[in-house]
């Protein structure tokens, strides 16, 4: 069972804040063979979702303030470990994640950007296409969004 935990950056332990990285490095950068900047100055802004089995960190999330991103909050850096998907892990934390949000702003809507290939996924925890694809990074992206219903 996963234990879940959700802190904005200046309560993270050093040890939390280099799992998170290390986590997003292995997937985004590694896997994913995409060099670019991941400390981009939003985890600042940002509480962090992260889910763990024991004390190994498999799933993780941010959840970013609104006005930084978008005007809605975001969720981003949404991952799960290579070794853990096809868990259900993956639904999980995208549900906590909005529980989380709830708690925080309330029953708002939340707006993502979505790597396309992941449009099925997002439409299944109730995210709707807004526009057009984009490249970030070089990965074919689209914006979504989640209406303000729970």
């Amino acid at each position: 069972m996963i234990t879940w935990l959700c802190k904005p950056f200046n309560e993270l332990a050093t040890k939390e804040l280099y799992q998170l990285m290390a986590l997003r490095q292995e997937v985004f950068v590694v896997e994913q063979n995409c060099a670019y900047l991941d400390a981009d100055g939003k985890d600042y802004k940002s509480h962090h979702v992260m889910g763990y089995l024991g004390v190994k960190l498999v799933a993780c999330s941010r959840i970013v303030a609104p006005g930084v991103s978008y005007k809605e909050v975001s969720v981003g850096r949404v991952t799960t470990s290579l070794d853990y998907r096809g868990k259900g892990y993956g639904i999980e934390l995208m549900e906590k994640s909005h529980g989380f949000i709830r708690e925080l702003y309330g029953e708002v809507p939340i707006r993502i950007s979505a790597q396309c290939y992941l449009e099925s996924y997002y439409k299944l925890l109730g995210y709707s296409p807004t526009g057009n694809e984009y490249l970030e990074d070089g990965i074919p992206h689209m914006e979504m969004l989640r209406a303000a219903y729970f």
